[in-house]
């Protein structure tokens, strides 16, 4: 670590998305190896000056060679090109793990992401921590001398939280959902709420249909009143029917329809961009020696 004095040349906005990525992708590790383990990613955002705001990450995958974490690149290539594809607006900043305090280690790692982008930020958390604060710590690499030598160290910078809208409601119903008070979050009150109207609402409707089967075949009297009620309240039907409702209505489907769409092209180019990287490592065991190594698609 540098020394306590040593100032930051960023300042770093976390949006909470980034820490919610990060616990889970600890929280996944853990449950899949059954002890705690660690866990790699990148940090992906903005860099406006000497202002970092930092939105996004995903997952790494790394080796363990000799006890040294050796970033599988070409994995890393992979992920870069699919983000640029959806956040083309955004950058790597830098990379993200779990654990206690910086140590020998992630400066071996940090060298290697150094490659990539030439002064990343460093992000650590400790999901173990037990302190009443956020357990998160940013760091950013400094060049000091040490014993005659230039030697690459850490220096802790300062980081604020950024939210937006959805964030925050987002934020608001993981942790009330989380916890064992029992509270519901808003989202799950609105939602709540509007499932008990829709129920409630077919109910009526169910009771009202069943009334109007009952006098058709003469099983209840006529009671002209409320015959007169269900007409008024058939006649308002058309209202939801004009040309400017079937429009937003319709569009409002397509647009959902394209989104999911979208997803599920997404999801098989990714499918099938996994099954020709295999195919083609396959074909290029079978044919070194024999022909031209690589295919042509």
């Amino acid at each position: 670590m540098a020394n306590p004095g040593t100032a930051g040349s960023v300042t770093v906005s976390l949006h909470p998305l980034v820490i919610m990525n990060v616990s889970e992708h600890w929280t996944r590790s853990r449950a899949q190896d059954g002890k705690p383990v660690q866990v790699l990613g990148a940090l992906i955002g903005k860099q406006k000056g000497r202002h970092l705001e930092v939105f996004n990450s995903f997952e790494l995958v790394f080796d363990n060679v000799d006890s040294d974490v050796i970033i599988d690149r070409e994995y890393y290539n992979t992920k870069e090109e699919q983000f640029k594809q959806v956040f083309s607006d955004m950058d790597f900043l830098g990379w993200y793990t779990t654990g206690g305090s910086a140590n020998e280690s992630d400066i071996k790692v940090h060298k290697q992401v150094c490659e990539i982008n030439e002064s990343p930020i460093f992000l650590k958390l400790n999901p173990q921590s037990r302190q009443a604060d956020l357990p998160l710590k940013i760091y950013e690499s400094v060049i000091d001398i040490v014993n005659g030598d230039a030697t690459l160290l850490f220096a802790e910078i300062p980081y604020t939280l950024a939210t937006e809208d959805a964030e925050r409601i987002g934020v608001d119903h993981v942790a009330r959902m989380s916890s064992d008070t029992g509270e519901n979050s808003s989202v799950s009150d609105h939602l709540i709420a509007q499932h008990n109207a829709i129920k409630m609402l077919h109910h009526r409707v169910k009771l009202i249909l069943e009334y109007v089967k009952a006098v058709q075949n003469d099983e209840v009297p006529k009671n002209h009143e409320i015959l007169r009620d269900i007409y008024s309240l058939c006649n308002r039907l058309p209202v939801v029917s004009s040309t400017t409702f079937k429009g937003d209505f319709f569009t409002q489907c397509n647009d959902v329809a394209l989104i999911t769409y979208l997803g599920t092209i997404t999801k098989g180019c990714n499918s099938l961009n996994h099954f020709i990287n295999k195919f083609s490592v396959l074909y290029d065991r079978h044919g070194l020696g024999r022909r031209p190594r690589g295919l042509i698609f």
